[in-house]
Parts: structure tokens; C-alpha cells; sequence
């Protein structure tokens, strides 16, 4: 009889902690994900704007130069 009882009282409390687990997850899976978003890139300066226009210009320039290269080789 005492066996069974301690059996019955240890069903509940093991039921107990399962509904635990699953309230936990549960709160778990409802929070929203939050996403850090970066703020918006300052614009650049002039002279950081030029420097940049040249640079991709020598950029394609080199580019150009290599197209060239390898059209005159074929």
C-alpha cells in the first residue's frame, strides 16, 4: 500500500515537472527575436568621395588593360 502510494505521489510530482518544462519552452519559443540593425554609414567627405572615384577608376582602367592583354594573346 505504502509503495503504491509513494508510486502515485512520484507519477504526480515527475507530471508536475514536465508541465514545468513545457510552460518553459514554451515562453522560450514565444519571445520574438530581436535583430541588432546597424545604423545608416555616414556619407563620406568630398575628399573621401574623390579618393574613391579615382581609385575605382585606376580600378578599371587595370581591368581594361588586362581585357586588353588577354584579347591581344589569343
Amino acid at each position: 500500500m505504502a509503495d503504491s502510494l509513494l508510486e502515485v505521489i512520484f507519477d504526480v510530482v515527475d507530471l508536475a515537472f514536465d508541465v514545468s518544462d513545457v510552460i518553459d519552452r514554451t515562453k522560450q519559443l514565444s519571445k520574438p527575436d530581436t535583430v541588432e540593425v546597424p545604423p545608416d554609414p555616414k556619407p563620406l567627405p568630398p575628399a573621401a568621395q574623390r579618393a574613391l572615384a579615382e581609385a575605382e577608376e585606376r580600378e578599371r582602367a587595370i581591368q581594361a588593360a588586362s581585357g586588353a592583354d588577354q584579347a591581344s594573346h589569343r
